[in-house]
């Protein structure tokens, strides 16, 4: 009796182990022939254990529950048909293959439209039926019916829809390339690059910023656009994806940034290197869909505080080409070392936004610390924002950086200014700060002109501490303002304080901090975000 029970313990401690080991043997082998045929494919796969719609596969036609979908055509199939329908069906062309023909036709997909499309023909809602059944154009998004699909519509030109003016054709960079070759310059009569109203769109995603929506965002926009003008930023720099701004038309392309204000500041600085290479001609306006967890840049010009997914890609297409273009002031911050340190070469930042030193900067400095420790944890907006809280009620109780009127000299266009007792200094250039508070106007009924980020002005304020930021943040407080100038100086004299520049903070001792203007970026202004504050502004 007893060397069964033994045995009927050992069989319930293995058999589940065991079936585990198998069942995770089977699913890595799985895994690596979907990633084999991944490598192989001319579609851009991606794998999902659930569809989050239902769906049918292109080569079966049975219903779906995993399996992949391509993120340029929207092509979907199981595991079992995954070859058949690479080998089957093609993806939409980047670029054509008979460059000098103006002409792109439908590519049409069978299966999956959206449920809330109309056939292009007879106008009666598309994909209702619990099958695979009606088509879709991946370039156009034209939707047909099964029994509405005749051969002229199969070899019928596409017009690439809502988004023509948006859309870089593939037959326009097969001719380019052609010409190129021929080392011809003249593009002017290549088509679209004659049209009128054409604005070429350029997609630069951050996939790592704040709730990492990027993965989404990019198949989707490849989806309506081009996927040559749809660039992932954590596989090649802005400077490189900027390039195909000089195979279009000068003073026209459009560049959407998604991602938080740090990123927005990685891809100005590429277009800073493209004026010194002499390309100036082809500097493209910049808008912003905000990923980050600050987003005060995208805030201040209409784009909103955040993204998360609730306006259609299609609107955000819709706004880009609608926005209007403004100026950007951009400064330079240079810290020059004292003493022993003087020796090394100055620190050089461009900023953006603001620069500041005192208990946000300390904040900051220990969030960017506690984020590379465990990267995995800082996914989502709001744990980043809830970090941040952390951090600003630690320091309400310890005051790491009190008596900062005694440590530090201010000069505004080269008049000192005397200090009062304070913690934190804060230069701004634009008028959001802190994820969203207008600091510059704050509160009282003492006027005081709007913030500008184009008027070549620095707006100089200071805060008593991490819990007068809080109040000020939700105004109840406002900020003690030191004054506007074109040119701030600040003398670091003793000790070592927090500094940020646009978010991006550093431990500093003794030095001499001098912000000037260095440049103009042309952004895009979305005047449907705004509020009633920007509206004045814009209108002065």
């Amino acid at each position: 009796a007893e060397w069964r029970l033994a045995l009927w313990t050992l069989l319930s401690v293995l058999l589940p182990v065991l079936l585990t080991a198998w069942c995770s043997f089977q699913r890595a082998r799985r895994q690596l022939l979907i990633r084999d045929i991944f490598r192989k494919s001319r579609h851009d796969w991606s794998y999902t254990d659930l569809f989050g719609q239902p769906s049918y596969c292109c080569v079966c036609g049975q219903h779906i529950l995993r399996g992949a979908f391509c993120g340029c055509c929207g092509l979907r199939a199981g595991e079992r048909c995954l070859g058949r329908a690479d080998q089957r069906f093609p993806c939409k062309d980047t670029v054509s293959s008979t460059p000098g023909t103006a002409l792109q036709r439908h590519h049409w997909v069978r299966g999956n439209v959206p449920l809330c499309s109309c056939c292009a023909l007879c106008g009666q809602q598309c994909g209702t039926q619990p099958k695979l059944c009606d088509y879709r154009c991946a370039w156009c998004q034209d939707t047909v019916h099964d029994e509405c699909m005749v051969d002229c519509l199969r070899t019928e030109e596409c017009t690439f829809g809502e988004f023509r003016d948006l859309i870089i054709p593939p037959y326009y960079l097969s001719t380019i390339n052609q010409l190129r070759k021929e080392k011809r310059a003249s593009y002017e009569k290549v088509v679209p690059y004659c049209r009128k109203h054409w604005m070429p769109v350029i997609v630069l995603a951050n996939t790592r910023s704040g709730n990492n929506m990027g993965e989404t965002l990019l198949g989707e926009f490849k989806m309506l656009l081009n996927p040559v003008q749809v660039f992932d930023l954590s596989k090649i720099a802005p400077a490189k994806a900027l390039q195909l701004c000089t195979l279009l038309p000068c003073n026209c392309v459009r560049v959407l940034v998604c991602g938080g204000d740090g990123t927005v500041g990685w891809v100005l600085d590429a277009i800073d290197e493209m004026k010194i290479k002499g390309q100036e001609q082809y500097i493209p306006q910049v808008a912003i869909l905000p990923l980050g967890t600050g987003n005060d840049l995208s805030n201040t010009l209409g784009w909103g505080a955040g993204y998360a997914g609730e306006v259609p890609v299609e609107q955000i297409l819709r706004n880009v080409m609608e926005a209007d273009g403004i100026r950007l002031d951009r400064w330079k911050v240079q810290v020059t070392n004292k003493g022993y340190y003087n020796l090394r070469k100055p620190k050089v930042f461009t900023m953006n936004n603001y620069f500041s030193i005192g208990p946000d900067a300390l904040m900051a400095l220990n969030f960017h610390a506690h984020r590379e420790k465990t990267p995995c944890l800082f996914s989502s907006r709001i744990i980043n924002k809830a970090v941040y809280f952390f951090y600003g009620t630690k320091d309400c109780l310890v005051q790491e950086c009190k008596d900062l009127n005694k440590k530090v000299e201010l000069e505004l266009d080269g008049e000192r200014i005397e200090l009062p007792n304070l913690e934190g200094i804060i230069v701004l250039n634009i008028g959001y700060w802190g994820g969203g508070c207008r600091l510059w106007e704050g509160m009282g009924d003492e006027p005081y002109p709007l913030a500008r980020y184009d008027d070549g002005l620095l707006e100089v304020v200071g805060v008593h501490g991490s819990f007068h930021c809080a109040q000020i943040q939700v105004k109840l407080a406002s900020p003690v303002r030191l004054g506007q100038a074109h040119t701030v100086r600040l003398i670091l004299k003793s000790s070592k304080m927090p500094m940020q520049v646009d978010g991006e903070p550093w431990a500093q001792g003794p030095c001499t901090v001098t912000i000037t203007h260095k440049t103009h970026a042309l952004m895009l202004y979305h005047s449907g975000e705004q509020t009633d504050d920007d509206a004045s502004s814009l209108s002065e």
